[in-house]
């Protein structure tokens, strides 16, 4: 079912993102703050689509699929904004290594699908605490402003690096349980 409570939370997630784009480029200073804010909620969404599918039997292979590439997406479309805002080596180094991951670990899970083997690299729980980290570290990047006399946007550089880090060593962990079949 293409409209059932699950896809229709990936679907305005995915439809958040041209949204995103346009209030990170308004000139208000209420623009960054705005953007970071619907990145946020659209970063919730993540966490109740699954839940939601899983509470009211509404999983779906349409769902299966949309919500990695939603999830996916609007990352990315996050750190291209950032990088084009602040382009130092690190923010371009930490969007490049996250990116990078992402399609290796897709095409791994793609390849390993095929072969029959998917469940070996099946989200694990520290994929989900770097999913955590990177909604909260690109979210405070976005806002952008101080809040609260905090400074969201070093907090979120902060944040990012570390969920950075955990993409590299769940690639890792990704590529050691699939290494006996790329061996063969």
């Amino acid at each position: 079912m293409v409209w059932n409570v699950p896809n229709t939370l990936t679907w305005l997630r995915i439809a958040a993102i041209p949204l995103i784009v346009l209030l990170f480029y308004m000139p208000y200073p209420w623009s960054d703050p705005a953007a970071a804010w619907l990145f946020a909620a659209a970063g919730v969404t993540d966490s109740l689509d699954g839940y939601f599918a899983r509470r009211l039997q509404q999983t779906s292979r349409l769902g299966a699929f949309l919500d990695p590439v939603a999830d996916k997406l609007i990352v990315a479309t996050a750190l291209v904004l950032l990088v084009s805002k602040d382009p130092h080596w690190l923010i371009v180094l930490t969007a490049a290594v996250i990116i990078g991951r992402e399609i290796t670990i897709s095409a791994l899970r793609e390849w390993m699908a095929e072969i029959g083997a998917r469940r070996k690299v099946a989200v694990s729980l520290l994929g989900k605490y770097k999913t955590i980290l990177q909604i909260v570290g690109l979210a405070l990047m976005l806002y952008r402003q101080p809040l609260f006399g905090l400074p969201t946007y070093a907090l979120g550089v902060v944040l990012t690096e570390v969920a950075a880090a955990a993409t590299l060593v769940s690639m890792g962990m990704y590529l050691r349980a699939a290494w006996p079949e790329l061996r063969r």
